[in-house]
């Protein structure tokens, strides 16, 4: 007899994928210096490669579903295609001779990611039972927060023994295999089985599912106006020694893998809970952070503190959406070029301040006031659900 509550195996497909796609965005951050060197440009230029990836997401992911849906293509199909111009893409960042060549590569790679995310969040939904969403939703998104635990590491130490192009192709080649195996191991589809652009447009017409995104956008800023730059901030500030910052680093992502699963598991029931809670332990955790003056184990534990949620609250976060309107391609393409906007707007704000004199844990007061506001966010919902229960 088969374990109705097991998750299918095509689901742990998809969050390879993700794991794949989010790994070559952050590798980058992992090999600066030997980039710089390979291409004769500063290290600013070098990081703003993670930038150009960013801003392909942003801005060309629901372009690009808008796209596919008008041509009547399957969710199955688009991911397939948009994965194989994903190993292009990263085939040609690979073999780059010229800085704006890979630039232009990460940005096609970003389009084609940010797209890809969204489908696979959308077949996620599809494979698995309305009260399964949550916890299939908390596994696909493993694959990125394994991305900085394991991912971002491997490419790393790839590198270092056998060079940059080694990783570029490494993630390349992971890619071709999750664009195989979904070609081969995703239930089929017919064109035009999923909803219609006009039915998935209407969807957008939803003032719940905006404000999901405002608390999803909100959220991701808050998390990386203050992750941005908690290198200098442990080193300089708590007084961490340089070679301890990676441990450190590995023990932030298994916070966020941790927390993403326990809140994946809460997510379907109790989506807006799951948020409140999540978001006052992140008020609570940069404040403190931002307070604990020379407490070592106080900036330590306000670090992990944020490493809980944050990130982790990703599964809660697009339980809320497709609670808000039906989780199709459209709908989550748009959410994860939100949650990209939301990741440019913190880190900028983060820099912002500390370019403004305020000192290097500025960003994590930049932080705790947009988690601040993410709260905020949830008043009109809590209210709103609390007056459908006592009026039924």
């Amino acid at each position: 007899m088969t374990d109705r509550s097991k998750l299918p195996p095509t689901v742990y497909l998809l969050g390879l994928t993700i794991f794949s796609l989010v790994t070559a965005e952050f590798m980058v951050a992992g090999m600066m210096p030997a980039l710089a060197d390979a291409f004769s440009v500063s290290l600013a230029q070098v990081g703003n490669l993670i930038a150009f990836y960013a801003l392909g997401m942003a801005l060309g992911g629901p372009p690009v579903t808008v796209l596919l849906l008008s041509r009547g293509i399957s969710n199955k199909r688009a991911l397939v295609g948009l994965l194989g111009m994903y190993v292009a893409a990263g085939a040609l960042a690979a073999a780059a001779t010229d800085y704006w060549v890979l630039a232009l590569a990460r940005i096609l790679m970003g389009v084609s990611s940010a797209a890809c995310i969204g489908l696979c969040m959308t077949l996620c939904a599809g494979l698995v039972r309305l009260e399964q969403r949550g916890r299939a939703i908390a596994v696909v998104l493993a694959g990125l927060m394994m991305s900085p635990v394991a991912g971002v590491p491997m490419t790393a130490w790839v590198e270092q023994h056998y060079g940059w192009r080694a990783s570029a192709w490494l993630v390349v080649g992971l890619a071709l295999v999750c664009t195989a195996l979904a070609a081969s191991r995703l239930p089929k589809a017919e064109a035009g089985s999923e909803a219609p652009l006009a039915r998935q447009w209407v969807a957008l017409r939803n003032r719940s599912l905006w404000a999901a995104y405002l608390t999803s956008g909100l959220i991701i800023g808050a998390t990386f106006a203050a992750f941005s730059y908690c290198t200098p901030i442990l080193i300089e500030e708590v007084g961490i020694a340089p070679g301890h910052v990676a441990p450190l680093l590995a023990l932030y992502g298994v916070a966020n893998l941790l927390g993403n699963m326990l809140v994946g598991r809460f997510a379907d029931r109790h989506t807006l809970p799951a948020l409140g809670w999540g978001l006052t332990v992140m008020v609570l955790a940069l404040g403190g952070f931002a307070l604990a003056g020379e407490h070592q184990w106080l900036n330590l534990l306000c670090f992990i503190g944020l490493g809980l949620t944050g990130v982790a609250l990703n599964p809660a976060m697009v339980a809320r959406v497709m609670k808000a309107a039906e989780p199709c391609a459209l709908v989550n393409a748009l959410h994860t070029s939100v949650i990209t906007a939301g990741l440019a707007l913190g880190s900028w704000a983060g820099g912002a301040v500390i370019d403004a004199g305020y000192g290097l844990r500025a960003p994590l007061w930049v932080g705790a006031g947009m988690a601040l506001l993410g709260l905020a966010s949830l008043a009109r919902p809590v209210l709103a659900g609390r007056m459908a229960r006592a009026c039924a």
